[in-house]
């Protein structure tokens, strides 16, 4: 029986290339595979069909012996291939998807041949700030201990000048397969550890391993209006790949101290200010620190102590944008100590001018006391 023309079989035009030609195949696998077809023997010709099409198809040598003499170019060398190793339908379905899901789960992308290329862990530093340069901004130098690449060796763990070889237990694919009757296991290879490569001739620096211990200083950039839980992202100063691997990312965590002076709440600022009894009683004007500088505070007439005044404008500007904050001054009416005698007697004097007047000058006092009242009354005796 003659054979199908294989561009036919994967239903591709002869000029397409490797991504359609890989693209053809998948659909193919996913459609005919016998673990999807279970019993159905139409399936799994068709699968050996699609699988000996993509095999020519995708080497380059055997695509241009097959477009000059067709079948006869190339049926000698599959012939030789599947007498060796026989129709395996694992190996075709971990040709398909094993580059889908290696980049998935972690096993790397293809560097060379057989050789897989890991990218190095991210890192996280934590940064204290002082709420000035949070609100403001700042540049700061930070000291960060990491696995950087081996400079002797560029990070291949070769000694300079030899090479990495192929590990000859996988034959540089990184995996190794165990066949027991009709299941099949792969996993990853105990002398290469998936690596692909063996080196036989390792740098005196690193030993092989391709990275060393190296301790950084590194100048971060503040931009003004971060808060603590911020993130800031140094791409490609995490750890190094292992065997020339990109390096991974570092993030900067920003943790902002606590001021004496002032509490942040989002984009706005808080603070006590402590007023004395007659400037809340009579009213007046009082000096408050901002993170700009002195401003002057009016006090109302007959201020109470847990107000809040609003200074606006005088809080933080967001590091993502927006209008800036405010600053919200809460009053804490402060009573006098260290009295002399003189004194008391004054303000004996006023206490009893003030209750001899009524109770006008106590409005919270006479609600809390008609409150403690009602509660009492109707208190379980």
């Amino acid at each position: 029986m003659s054979k199908r023309d294989y561009y036919e079989v994967l239903g591709i035009a002869k000029s397409a290339g490797e991504a359609d030609l890989k693209k053809a195949y998948r659909r193919l696998a996913m459609k005919y595979h016998p673990d999807r077809n279970p019993g159905d023997h139409a399936a799994e010709s068709k699968f050996k069909e699609a699988k000996e099409a993509y095999e020519v198809l995708s080497d380059a040598h055997k695509r241009t012996a097959y477009d000059q003499f067709g079948h006869a170019g190339v049926d000698a060398s599959a012939a030789a291939g599947a007498r060796a190793g026989g129709f395996n339908p694992a190996d075709a379905f971990g040709d398909i998807f094993g580059d889908m899901f290696g980049d998935i789960f972690g096993g790397g992308r293809r560097g060379g041949r057989g050789q897989r290329v890991y990218r190095g862990a991210d890192l996280r530093y934590e940064l204290g700030l002082e709420l000035e340069q949070a609100v403001f901004g700042d540049s700061v130098t930070i000291h960060v201990p990491a696995l950087a690449r081996c400079e002797v060796c560029g990070g291949s763990g070769a000694r300079k000048g030899s090479q990495p070889q192929t590990c000859p237990t996988c034959g540089g694919q990184g995996q190794v397969r165990m066949q027991q009757g009709f299941f099949s296991l792969q996993q990853t290879c105990p002398r290469c550890h998936g690596s692909g490569t063996v080196i036989t001739d390792p740098c005196p620096k690193c030993h092989g391993q391709g990275r060393v211990e190296e301790r950084r200083n590194l100048a971060v950039k503040i931009p003004p209006g971060v808060d603590s839980g911020d993130r800031i992202r140094l791409a490609g100063e995490g750890e190094a790949g292992p065997m020339g691997g990109p390096s991974g990312d570092l993030y900067v965590e920003i943790n902002v101290r606590p001021h004496p002076i002032f509490t942040r709440d989002g984009s706005d600022l808080l603070c006590a200010v402590p007023v004395s009894l007659m400037t809340a009683a009579l009213g007046g004007e009082i000096e408050v620190p901002t993170l700009g500088g002195r401003v002057t505070l009016k006090i109302p007439v007959e201020t109470q102590s847990g107000r809040i005044l609003r200074l606006r404008g005088k809080g933080v500007k967001p590091v993502r944008g927006g209008a800036s904050g405010d600053l919200l001054c809460r009053i804490e009416v402060e009573t006098p100590v260290n009295l002399s005698r003189e004194q008391k007697d004054l303000l004996r004097q006023l206490d009893t001018s003030l209750r001899a007047s009524g109770e006008r000058h106590v409005p919270r006092e006479r609600s809390w006391l008609e409150g403690v009242k009602r509660f009492f009354s109707h208190s379980p005796s």
